[in-house]
């Protein structure tokens, strides 16, 4: 039981990597304002179409950026796996990592949302500004990472890893990313 509950830390390390590769991938494209302006992207039926400067963006990203729309889901598919591993994480019985962990997963997750102005926007939430949303995010993105490379640590000094281990725990990741 040990090992696996270190085996899904140090997987949710690597899921975490790629949150942060995709997400600074997705820093350059994005605008983090809520001004309003009209999209002129290639995507027909919306040409004109008043919406914030982030939500623009994101369109803009998606569409005109090659790979952009798969960095998009990448980015997706980690966090929510950060989340659901980090889940797992505090039934194998690592609490105290593991609440704080799920915690900032969920925090980073409505964040990300608010930043994007799509699914938050014209709620009680929408309200906040969008760059506070974005700052909370990058925020909350850099308590997550300490509290999972703290724990690492820690597990790694108690039962250090083999390359072996490491390799599993590298190649579960990937497919966990890419087949889920």
């Amino acid at each position: 039981m040990e090992r696996l509950r270190q085996l899904v830390g140090e997987m949710l390390i690597y899921c975490f990597v790629v949150v942060l590769l995709t997400g600074g991938f997705l820093a350059f494209f994005y605008v983090p304002s809520g001004q309003t302006v009209a999209y002129s992207g290639s995507y027909e039926p919306l040409r004109g179409t008043p919406m914030s400067a982030a939500y623009n963006s994101l369109l803009n990203l998606s569409f005109d950026v090659r790979g952009g729309l798969r960095i998009r889901q990448l980015h997706h598919t980690s966090s929510a796996l950060l989340v659901l591993g980090t889940v797992l994480w505090a039934l194998l019985g690592r609490f105290r990592y593991a609440l704080a962990a799920l915690g900032l997963g969920v925090l980073t997750g409505l964040s990300g949302y608010g930043a994007a102005d799509d699914l938050l926007s014209g709620t009680i939430l929408g309200k906040l500004p969008i760059p506070m949303w974005y700052g909370l995010h990058l925020l909350v993105v850099l308590a997550m990472g300490a509290v999972l490379v703290i724990s690492s640590r820690r597990e790694a000094a108690r039962q250090p890893r083999t390359p072996g281990f490491i390799a599993l725990s590298i190649g579960l990741t990937i497919l966990m990313i890419f087949y889920l």
